[in-house]
């Protein structure tokens, strides 16, 4: 039975990898260039979210230290410990992931469109055998 419960306390990891290996097969599968980037873009967007679901803790605080707690002692006689307090890190490095997908996207979806209009296709193997024949 230890074997469910390790099962079901991962299940955000299992869902993640399962969206994980749908990205990949959609990149390595498909043919189509459309298809192969939303599978580009929902393997990046599982491993963001397994990263972000990773870096969170259970009772944990932000990071902001007071000058004294509640008691009135003063902030160098307060013991701090880094597993009471969130680490933001992780969060804003995703945030920046996101932008740049986003980004990445729009450049892939535009560099689609001018493929599209040049060689009427977006067919992986066809558009190679047109390039071949144009050039």
């Amino acid at each position: 039975m230890p074997d469910l419960e390790l099962l079901t306390g991962r299940f955000n990891v299992i869902a993640y990898i399962v969206l994980m290996m749908i990205g990949f097969y959609a990149l390595i599968g498909k043919t189509n260039l459309v298809k192969k980037l939303i599978g580009m873009n929902i393997f990046q967007w599982a491993i963001i979210l397994f990263v972000v679901s990773m870096a969170a803790k259970r009772d944990a605080t932000i990071p902001i230290v007071r000058d004294s707690d509640a008691a009135g002692q003063a902030a160098a006689e307060v013991v701090l410990r880094a597993a009471d307090y969130d680490n933001p890190l992780p969060h804003v490095l995703m945030l920046t992931a996101i932008v740049v997908g986003v980004a990445t996207t729009g450049v892939a979806l535009a560099l689609l469109l001018r493929i599209h209009r040049e060689y009427g296709t977006l067919d992986d193997e066809e558009l190679r055998e047109r390039m071949r024949s144009s050039g």
